[in-house]
Parts: C-alpha cells; structure tokens; sequence
C-alpha cells in the first residue's frame, strides 16, 4: 500500500455527496488485508521487535534524557503561560521536576528499546499540574501524530472531564494509541475511564511482559506495577508502586505491536492486546489452551 490514510490531506467536500459520505459506486475501494483471529499470538504480536520506527511520547513532569535507562529522547517541550494567561508549548531542556515521568519513560525503554522517546511537561511536582496544562500538552501530543502517548495521571476535576473526552476521542481517530493509567484510588476520575483509551491498572507479579484482561472494565488490562524498579533522576533507580508503573508496561508493549504491525488502528491494537492476554484462553483455535 501507499502512504497510510490517516496521514494523507483530508479530501474536499463533493457536492451532491453527504459531507462524509463517499461515492462507492463509481470509485475503486481501497482494500485492507485482514488478520484471522487464531493467528494472533505474542509472537505473532510482538515476537522479535524492538520498538523501532515507533514515535512514543510521555506526557507527565518531564524525562531525564541522560539517564542510563532511558537513553536519550528525541524531543522535549513544556506548558508555560504567556502573558495573556493561555498555555503554550514551548522546546525545554531534558529534565525532569519531580521523578515520575523519567520512572515512566525507563518502563517504556526497557521493553522497547528502540523505539523514538519524547517528553511534555505537564506536572509541577509529579503529583499535581493545572488543567490547563493538562490539556495544552495532551492536545500538542496529539497533534504531533505520536503512535503511542503514555499518560501516567488522572484528574478528579468533573469540569475538565468533557474537554478530555473530546480530546482522547481525536487521539483515537487520529490513530494515537493512547494508554492511560487508571487513578489509584477508587473516585470518580479522567480520562482513563474513557472508551477511547487503552485503560491500565496494576496487577503484583514480577514479570514486565505479563499482563491480564479484565472482563470488568472500564479498567481494561492489568500489567506490573507492585514494587516496580523504575529509573530515578540522579541516575539510579528506585522500586514504586502504583498504576502510574503498569500504564508504561502497556505503552511498551504497544510499540512493539505498532513496530511490527504499523497499520494497526487502535481499536485493532486494543484488539491484539486482549488476544495475547495472559488469561485469555481459545486464542489459538482451541477452547482448552493453557492461560499465560
């Protein structure tokens, strides 16, 4: 195939055609090959890749971009306010304020190494931001086409929860899969409770590839995020607990898929993500395959 659809120009309205409509009888349809369900497995998904080719970007208190773990990241922007009080985006050196987001960025870095790291500030501290900035960097990453946005935060602001849903659904048509962590504790929150996302929670086990489906959303999938070793600004390392950790492992994962599978939508990400499962059994043809 040529160029994928979601990157080409927008095609002009035709009169007579309703305004999204397309003239099917005198056009040639474009064809999509399909992939039988039975043949979806973690090798299939992810077996040999490295994230390469995949643009992720973590929106969160910043990355430290020289830290061993992490391994550089290709581009770095804050929020600032300019003088008429409207947050901007603005080029910022590689550091981190508080911690959480080079944590985050290390997760995502050790299961796809080669994938293409970038940062927006959003945090002031790694706990709080204002919503603003909130929506300026989410809106920013968005607009940049990043396959894959890792959001390691929640707000328990009801006034921002429409402007977040209508941004979290342009990700979704925009092909950016979004993994949003969900909140820690159980109060109503955003966006991660959001169908559009890829919602993520904690489960206790070691293994950072080991992840579970839950039938019960709007949490979604549960990955590693109990005692976690996560990358700290200073160079070294720490273990943290929280579905701040679990959301990376996701991301992570993620890029592998989308550097072997690049046309992949998300709703089809999502798709393979519940088939590879580790309590999702039937995936291979059989009604009695061993979970895990």
């Amino acid at each position: 195939m040529s160029d994928p659809p979601w990157r080409r120009p927008a095609k002009a309205y035709t009169p007579g055609v309703p305004a999204w409509g397309a003239m099917t009888s005198t056009q040639t349809l474009e064809e999509f090959a399909a992939v039988p369900m039975a043949g979806v497995s973690p090798e299939w998904a992810w077996g040999g890749a490295d994230g390469s080719g995949v643009r992720v970007c973590v929106v969160d208190s910043g990355v430290q971009a020289d830290h061993p773990l992490v391994g550089g990241i290709d581009r770095s922007v804050t929020t600032v306010e300019n003088d008429a009080g409207v947050v901007e985006i603005a080029d910022c050196a590689p550091s981190d304020r508080a911690g959480h987001g080079t944590a985050c960025a290390g997760v995502i870095r050790s299961l796809a190494p080669k994938c293409s790291l970038s940062s927006v500030q959003v945090l002031t501290d790694g706990k709080t931001g204002s919503g603003a900035a909130l929506l300026a960097g989410l809106s920013w990453a968005i607009d940049e086409g990043f396959d894959v946005i890792n959001l390691s935060l929640a707000t328990t602001r009801t006034a921002l929860s429409a402007r977040l849903h209508a941004l979290v659904d342009r990700a979704y048509f925009r092909r950016c899969a979004l993994v949003v962590s969900a909140h820690n504790r159980p109060v109503p929150s955003y966006p991660w409770s959001f169908s559009s996302v890829i919602s993520v929670a904690s489960h206790d086990e070691d293994d950072p590839a080991t992840y579970y489906y839950n039938p019960a959303p709007p949490v979604e999938f549960h990955a590693r995020g109990v005692r976690v070793p996560v990358a700290w600004p200073g160079g070294g390392t720490i273990r943290s607990t929280g579905n701040s950790f679990a959301a990376p492992h996701i991301s992570g994962l993620c890029a592998l898929v989308l550097g072997k599978h690049p046309w992949l939508t998300p709703f089809q990400l999502k798709t393979v993500l519940f088939l590879c499962a580790g309590n999702v059994v039937g995936r291979f043809g059989g009604a009695h395959d061993t979970p895990r």
